[in-house]
């Protein structure tokens, strides 16, 4: 069996959430915070109940700024979104399939809980 691989290099501000080598997370990366999935109205309201926030203790909004791909045409080209979250930066490379949905000035959300297995 094959297995998809994806390759993260993140910053996060270890003082506010630190993170060991060898920890385990779920990372999941959003377009909105918003249940129904429609957009954002571009303003993060602090006053707003966002029933997902509640499922993750780290959370970071930021931008893409730069896409990169290989020249290999078909299934297996990589593609590598980069991310900027206020200056903590993020690297995420595949298949260029997983990464179809980033969007090079597109805002998104950094959203992470740690997890046992």
């Amino acid at each position: 069996m094959y297995k998809k691989r994806m390759e993260l290099i993140l910053d996060i501000n270890d003082q506010a959430y630190p993170v060991k080598l060898n920890d385990k997370f779920r990372l999941v990366i959003a377009k909105t915070l918003r249940e129904d999935g429609l957009p954002d109205e571009g303003e993060f309201d602090m006053k707003a109940d966002y029933p997902r926030l509640r499922q993750f203790e780290y959370v970071m909004y930021g931008k893409v700024y730069r896409l990169e791909g290989d020249d290999n045409a078909g299934e297996s080209s990589k593609l590598a979104a980069y991310a900027s979250f206020g200056g903590l930066l993020m690297r995420l490379k595949g298949e260029a399939i997983n990464l179809h949905g980033f969007e090079v000035d597109a805002n998104i959300y950094l959203l992470m809980k740690k997890t046992d297995f």
